[in-house]
């Protein structure tokens, strides 16, 4: 009998760096068995370095300067996790995730970067904008540039840089070519004797000039000795005043890595030997800007992250399998490219430099030839890994068993609940809980409201996941305007280790109870199972808001108004994102959308008189409005005023739907044209909004208040008329 792998180490990336985004790809292509990989970024897009000043130049759209991490590990088959690492503790091998449970790991990476020194002068952290992390300085730029149109204060802008490296240069043209024919005034502040210390005096003199032709203000020797608001002072006494400032000095470590107790080099940097691994714990790697080579201490710049990534990938495959590892030897010198705004660029290496119209092409061809490697991802891998962890074959002559056989182990559940209840002390079953069934309290009005609801995985991430899932079940009572008292949980964790077992409950169980917290639902029991894929759903127990009232699902009255509370278009995207066709933005927006809760919604339409209400979930809105309507009624629609997920008609007008959409169209009594908006009816929605029925009179009410809640898309979508026909109607 073939011996099936299950899941068995964690292998987690923080960062989606150069070094890591090429390092990922790596090690999809030749992937090992039985390993579990995670990479943890706070934004779904990772900026390329190389074309920011393209891209703020206006050269490049987004899309074109920036990686798509969660694309790159849903084609790699890796888990995205969207958030921000705060700490790391190597003694138990756990990072840090503000407001989430700790993320374990067996095997840890780092490629986060680095960020300016702003510390040094008072006053730079308050009142300047770092220029590191990239994806903060793109949304501050962005901010910088709407506001223009609405300037009114007197006299050119003033921007001014603090400075003197490639990047300060870069960015400097940068602007004044994307603001050029503006009153502005571009100054850049340089400490040191000459811009581009370590630079030809070749390639400084054509970076000079190119700053006198784009107007650019330089002064050198000029340091910085405090900032406030508006000004700058100078260690000679003098003042500058700025309307934006823009940081571009020495780089330094986030302060957590320092904190964690391992050891670090002079501005936080981790100590890497040429393994690339922590000197403190062979368990840490490191590459990019974040690491620093004792043996080959390097400048810290994007090349030498893209160099390291082929011996990090090489490197945490043969760790994991327990093989010698390769050391890194960085080159000396490398090829600088810099671009002057316009397209134009002058290179530099050595003694060589050039500068015309021609290098930037040069330049533009290896920036592009970088990013075509996460854009024209291989459509098909080998599905067998040429390695396998030791401990992940699973059941050396025994395929997994059926009935309870399939139970997640007793010592798992138990670690899981011992960790919930540290989190949710009032919210888990109580550790000397032995019954069988969970005894509930009869509510005080004698009536109770049951739903139950289960979800495949949707999302790579178990903790969203979990509150996603929880969210999903909650909204049949909100729906019926109720509230939860309890829940039971029935978990189906994919075939992996104890130890794995354990941690991908936690997480699960601690983003749901996240969601009950805000409502004050207790979980009282459940029941795990181990299968081939994740699914995780909950039976919820509740009561009525107002007594004696609910709201029904068939309450709906001829002349109501229609309102729909949240955005439409979770299945068209997620389907996309199985075939590599979504944008990670619009899975972030979609995700955003399905951790909103219907609870506010649903008390909001019970103040003011709704009729009749239900969730939009996986029979789309066509579906859950035929249930609606009572005989003798039909539903006009307005297609435009249905409110639409980012992504989402694009995506049904390329024609990808998901797979219960067929199914939804066939509850049609009609035969329908192709149509994106007509789409939208059908898709199948995951943790949807709420369909509401109200009085014509009352409806902008309460959609004004709807919005004002949070409920941003709420519209009032169509009107319920009396008669024969058509049940559903589109105009």
């Amino acid at each position: 009998m073939l011996k099936q792998a299950q899941l068995a180490r964690d292998l987690v990336l923080v960062g989606g760096g150069h070094a890591h985004a090429l390092a990922l790809r790596m090690l999809a292509m030749q992937p090992v068995a039985g390993v579990q990989v995670s990479l943890v970024s706070p934004a779904s897009h990772s900026p390329y370095s190389g074309m920011l000043p393209g891209l703020i130049a206006g050269h490049y759209r987004f899309e074109e300067t920036h990686i798509d991490l969660a694309r790159l590990c849903q084609w790699a088959g890796a888990r995205f996790i969207t958030a921000e690492v705060s700490g790391l503790d190597p003694s138990n091998r756990s990072l840090t995730l503000p407001g989430r449970p700790p993320l374990a790991y067996d095997v840890l990476s780092l490629d986060i970067g680095s960020r300016p020194e702003l510390d040094s002068v008072p006053g730079a952290r308050e009142h300047a904008v770092p220029v590191k992390p990239v994806a903060d300085l793109w949304q501050r730029w962005q901010e910088l540039e709407a506001s223009l149109p609405g300037r009114s204060g007197p006299g050119p802008l003033r921007l001014t840089l603090v400075g003197g490296g490639a990047g300060s240069v870069e960015l400097a043209l940068a602007m004044a070519r994307r603001l050029r024919g503006r009153a502005l005034q571009l100054t850049l502040f340089c400490g040191a004797a000459d811009i581009l210390q370590g630079y030809n005096g070749l390639a400084r003199a054509a970076v000079r000039r190119a700053l006198v032709d784009a107007g650019v203000a330089l002064h050198c020797g000029n340091r910085v000795a405090s900032v406030s608001a508006g000004s700058l002072e100078l260690d000679d006494g003098r003042t500058a005043p700025f309307d934006s400032l823009f940081w571009c000095t020495g780089a330094a470590a986030t302060p957590w890595l320092a904190d964690s107790g391992l050891d670090t080099v002079e501005g936080g940097f981790l100590a890497v030997r040429d393994t690339l691994q922590s000197v403190a714990d062979d368990a840490v790697f490191a590459a990019g800007d974040i690491a620093t080579q004792l043996a080959h201490p390097r400048p810290k710049a994007g090349v030498y992250a893209v160099r390291q990534a082929p011996v990090l990938a090489t490197n945490l495959r043969n760790y994991l399998l327990g093989r010698p590892l390769r050391k890194h030897r960085p080159q000396r010198r490398f090829l600088s490219l810099l671009s002057l705004g316009e397209q134009r660029a002058t290179a530099d290496r050595g003694p060589f430099a050039a500068t015309g119209d021609w290098v930037w092409r040069w330049k533009d061809r290896i920036d592009r030839r970088f990013m075509a490697r996460f854009e024209e991802l291989p459509e098909a891998m080998s599905a067998a890994a040429a390695d396998s962890l030791p401990e992940a074959l699973a059941g050396e002559a025994q395929a997994p068993c059926g009935g309870c056989g399939a139970k997640v182990g007793g010592d798992s559940l138990a670690a899981a609940l011992a960790g919930l209840r540290l989190l949710y002390p009032g919210l888990c079953p109580a550790p000397d809980h032995a019954d069988d069934a969970a005894l509930l309290e009869m509510p005080a009005g004698g009536m109770q409201l049951q739903s139950l609801d289960i979800l495949r995985g949707l999302v790579s991430d178990p903790w969203i996941m979990g509150r996603i899932a929880a969210n999903h079940a909650l909204s049949d009572l909100y729906a019926s305007g109720g509230r939860p008292l309890f829940a039971l949980a029935a978990a189906t964790l994919p075939f992996s280790s104890p130890a794995l077992q354990q941690r991908e409950l936690l997480q699960l169980l601690a983003g749901a109870l996240a969601e009950f917290e805000q409502v004050g639902c207790r979980l009282v029991g459940g029941h795990s199972l181990q299968g081939p894929e994740l699914a995780l759903g909950f039976a919820v127990t509740g009561e009525p808001v107002v007594a004696d009232r609910l709201l029904p699902k068939r309450g709906l009255q001829p002349g109501d108004q229609l309102l729909l509370t949240k955005p439409l278009g979770t299945g068209t995207l997620f389907a996309a994102h199985m075939q590599l066709q979504a944008d990670g933005r619009d899975l972030s927006a979609a995700t955003d959308m399905m951790l909103q809760s219907n609870y506010t919604a649903a008390r909001l339409a019970l103040e003011h008189g709704a009729t009749a209400a239900t969730d939009v979930t996986g029979f789309g809105l066509w579906g859950h409005l035929l249930e609606m309507l009572r005989p003798g009624q039909y539903a006009e629609l307005s297609l435009e005023a249905l409110p639409a997920l980012p992504g989402a008609l694009a995506s049904l007008g390329a024609g990808i739907h998901s797979s219960m959409h067929p199914a939804n169209v066939r509850l049609a009594d009609s035969t329908l044209a192709p149509d994106p908006r007509r789409d939208l009816l059908f898709d199948p929605q995951t943790s949807g909004g709420l369909l509401l029925g109200i009085a014509a009179g009352r409806a902008g009410a309460l959609q004004q208040v709807l919005r004002a809640a949070g409920y941003a898309s709420a519209a009032v979508i169509g009107e319920v008329g009396a008669g024969e026909g058509e049940l559903v109607r589109c105009s």
